[in-house]
C-alpha cells in the first residue's frame, strides 16, 4: 500500500507526521506501507491545503501510484475546520479512481500537539490544559523543545520528538483521540473495505 502525506507545510510538520502515520499504518497491520510526504507542491500554510485547485493538483499527480491520500493540517482553533475537510474529502471522492482514498484531518490545534502527546509531560503541565490551549506550539512545545535542547536539529525539535512520538503511539492515540484516533478508525472501515 502506498500512502502519501499532504501536510499544510511540509518543512517542520513532516517531521511528526510521517513516523505517526507510519506506526499507525503498523498498528493497522500494513507494516510494510510505503508512506510518503508530498514535497511537491510546497502548500506553505493551511488557507493553501485548504483549496480544492491545490488537492485536485495533487490527486491528479499521484492518483496512479498512491492508494491513500491524507491531508493534514492543524486546526488552529477554527471551529469548521471539520466542515472544509468532508467537502474536500467529497470532491476527491468523485475524481478518485476505485480503490483510492483521501481522508482529511485537523489536528487538535497543532501538529504538534501529536508530538507533545506522545512525551512524559513535566508536572506542572495537564493534558486537558494543551488541549485546549489555542497556541500550543508557543506555549508548550516550544518550551518543550528548548528543555530538551533540540532547537537545532532538523524540524527544530519535531524530529526528535516525531520519532518518540511514534515509539510511543498508544500514548498518542489515547490523548488524541479526536484526531489521531478518528483518523486510525476511519483508515481501519477503508481498509476493511
Amino acid at each position: 500500500m502506498n500512502g502519501l502525506i499532504i501536510p499544510e507545510d511540509f518543512r517542520k510538520d513532516q517531521y511528526i507526521v510521517r513516523p505517526l502515520i507510519k506506526r499507525m499504518m503498523a498498528e493497522l497491520g500494513k507494516p510494510n506501507a510505503n508512506v510518503r510526504v508530498c514535497l511537491n507542491p510546497l502548500l506553505g500554510g493551511v488557507s493553501e491545503a485548504l483549496k480544492w485547485e491545490q488537492i485536485a493538483e495533487i490527486i491528479h499527480r499521484y492518483r496512479n501510484m498512491i492508494d491513500l491520500f491524507l491531508l493534514l493540517v492543524d486546526r488552529d482553533g477554527v471551529m469548521g475546520r471539520r466542515t472544509s475537510l468532508n467537502a474536500l474529502e467529497k470532491k476527491a471522492a468523485e475524481l478518485l479512481p476505485a480503490g483510492r482514498m483521501f481522508l482529511g484531518e485537523n489536528a487538535w490545534q497543532e501538529i504538534e500537539v501529536w508530538a507533545i502527546a506522545g512525551q512524559s509531560l513535566p508536572k506542572k503541565w495537564s493534558w486537558q490544559d494543551i488541549q485546549n490551549e489555542v497556541n500550543p506550539k508557543e506555549v508548550y512545545f516550544v518550551p518543550l523543545v528548548r528543555q530538551r535542547g533540540l532547537e537545532r536539529e532538523a524540524g527544530n525539535g519535531r524530529r526528535t520528538l516525531g520519532k518518540e512520538a511514534a515509539s510511543n503511539y498508544g500514548r498518542v492515540r489515547a490523548r488524541c483521540k479526536k484526531d489521531v484516533e478518528a483518523l486510525e478508525k476511519r483508515i481501519s472501515r477503508w481498509l476493511r473495505g
